[in-house]
Order: structure tokens, then sequence, then C-alpha cells
């Protein structure tokens, strides 16, 4: 998912590199699922949430809550990897006062709540609209191909 620059770049670094120790570097799921956040750390063999939830026959979506579950009882289904590691992860780079805002103040609860409808939007954006022109590309030549075999 391409995203906007995190707040601090270090330290997202940091977290990155600790969920991938947590899981081994270059873990994999069986489905091929790659990223640390999404994968469960002590399976064997390694496993991401979703096939996790899968294989006890439970939900694999997860609700999404949007501004923090502090700021907002608003919530969307999302699969449960994306919401580990691209919703949840993005999270942790608001402000901490913002995300956890410890005095229920109206003001973050609203900073809140347009800082993940932007990271939802981009979420949205990145899954739902980015593969479109390609594929419109790769039909449009399939449709050039029939027009010049006539």
């Amino acid at each position: 998912m391409e995203r906007r620059p995190q707040r601090d770049p270090i330290r997202a670094h940091q977290r990155k590199s600790v969920a991938a120790r947590r899981v081994g570097e270059n873990a994999q799921c069986t489905c091929g699922e790659r990223r640390p956040e999404a994968l469960i750390s002590g399976t064997k063999p390694v496993t991401c949430a979703e096939c996790q939830r899968r294989s006890k026959g439970q939900c694999t979506m997860d609700d999404h809550h949007v501004g923090g579950r502090t700021n907002s009882t608003v919530t969307i289904s999302v699969p449960v990897n994306d919401h580990r590691a691209i919703l949840n992860s993005a999270q942790y780079d608001w402000p901490k006062e913002t995300l956890e805002n410890p005095h229920g103040l109206e003001l973050l609860k609203a900073a809140a709540c347009l800082r993940d409808f932007i990271d939802t939007r981009d979420y949205l954006i990145n899954k739902l609209l980015r593969p479109l022109p390609e594929v419109l590309e790769r039909l449009a030549e399939l449709e050039r191909r029939e027009r010049t075999d006539k």
C-alpha cells in the first residue's frame, strides 16, 4: 500500500523490525502472506491471522474502529490481515495523545476520525482502485488483438 511518509520513519522501521524478528526473518504463511504484522508468532508452520481463524472456523474479518477504539464506536469490517498489517499499523503513526485520548477530548476524537478516514481511504484506493487501470489496459490489449485478427 502506498502511503504518506510516516510521522516518525525511524520508529516505524523499528516496529516493522520487531514484528519481523517476532515471527522470523522472511517468514511466510502457506497462503503467501508475508507481512510480519499479519503473521502469528510461535506458530509452526508460520501462520497468518486469516489462516489461523479459517482453520478454527472463525470469521476472517475484523471490526476496525474508525478513529481508534477510544475515540469512536463506529466500525467497518476489513480482512483481519489487512486490519493488523495496514490499518492498525497506520494508527501507530498518529500522535499518541490523539490515538489514546485519555481525557476524552472531542477535538482529538475528531482529529482521530479524520486521520483514520484518510488512512482508510488510502487503503480502499490501494485495495480496490489501484489494480483497475492495469486490468483495463490488459483488456484493451486483448481487444486490440481481436480487432487486428479480424
